[in-house]
């Protein structure tokens, strides 16, 4: 039988005044879904051209660039293959485990991300995965975090474990602890916000804060360490909303530093610093995603009767970050 490939094209003008930044990077934060492994592959099989030419993963685009994407699309599989992914397991015994998820990895298969996933890694791991979700391709996911966001995960081997974590997470009684990195210097060292999350009218594939509309949401944020013109800061869930934390700081004016979707990527600080456009490109070449993990993840074991806490350490291209603000700090 002949395999049918279907396409998916893409284009995109590059607007005026649009700075100059790596055609992957770019694309990465363009295309929805995308990470910035595939974007490569796609580039180096010829899949991406600008003004109808080929280029490399390092061409730097530049406004009024017209960049044609061609993505090969397959219908949905009937079943999750299993892949050999390496997994970073910080906790493990026979009723769940823990992983502390890398950057740029989907939690489970879903349109276009059907290959790669935390879902794929686990399979390959275990076969003792519940299947509490009637989605088959979600086996053992209790919650998840968003594909540029890295952190700790809570995997489920059976259903009962399953909907005791789930039921938790519903009350709201799981502790988890983020760390970011946002714009800005914040009036004060300690805060909360509070405001309804809903889908923007102008784009339904974002969220906003709304006063009439949506759910209830709940941040808490404490700050750790102040820079130039960011912040690294601590932030606990009251609720656990669709990119609550991003939505949150994007409605205070403190974007988290590197976030594509919600202003992260502009300069909304510091302009009167010397050289501060250069200094930002810089930066966010190290942080070609939201600078937002999940640090720490602490709840009730239904087994072991007893509450449980755990923490990960910083992803790499977080550490970087953060040794490149202090080293601008200190000059």
């Amino acid at each position: 039988m002949t395999k049918i490939v279907t396409e998916k094209k893409i284009k995109i003008e590059v607007p005026d005044g649009k700075k100059k930044e790596r055609i992957d990077v770019f694309l990465t934060n363009s295309v929805e879904n995308a990470t910035r492994t595939r974007i490569q592959k796609l580039i180096k099989a010829n899949c991406v051209t600008v003004n109808g030419n080929f280029v490399k993963p390092n061409y730097q685009i530049s406004p009024n660039d017209v960049v044609e994407l061609t993505i090969p699309t397959n219908p949905r599989p009937e079943e999750t293959i299993a892949e050999d992914i390496p997994l970073d397991i910080i906790y493990e015994d026979e009723f769940l485990l823990i992983v502390n998820k890398p950057p740029g990895m989907v939690a489970h298969p879903s349109l276009g991300n059907y290959s790669g996933t935390l879902v794929n890694a686990l399979l390959h791991y275990t076969n003792k995965l519940s299947e509490f979700h009637e989605d088959k391709f979600r086996p053992g996911i209790v919650h998840r975090i968003d594909k540029d966001t890295s952190g700790l995960l809570l995997i489920a081997k059976d259903e009962w474990t399953h909907a005791q974590l789930a039921k938790q997470f519903y009350n709201h009684s799981i502790d988890r602890e983020y760390w970011a990195v946002c714009w800005g210097k914040f009036k004060n060292q300690k805060g909360e916000v509070i405001g309804n999350i809903t889908r923007s009218n102008k784009d339904r594939k974002i969220f906003t804060v709304s006063e009439t509309e949506g759910k209830f949401a709940h941040t808490f944020y404490e700050v750790i360490e102040e820079f130039e013109f960011t912040s690294l800061i601590k932030l606990k869930l009251k609720t656990g909303r669709t990119h609550q934390i991003r939505v949150h700081m994007s409605h205070i004016k403190h974007p988290i530093f590197g976030d594509p979707t919600y202003g992260g990527r502009k300069i909304c600080y510091g302009f009167e610093l010397p050289k501060i456009k250069q200094r930002v490109e810089n930066l966010l070449e190290i942080m070609p995603r939201q600078a937002l993990h999940a640090k720490t993840l602490g709840f009730y074991h239904p087994h072991k009767k007893e509450k449980i806490f755990f923490e990960s350490e910083l992803p790499n291209d977080f550490n970087m970050l953060l040794e490149k603000l202090r080293q601008i700090k200190s000059y």
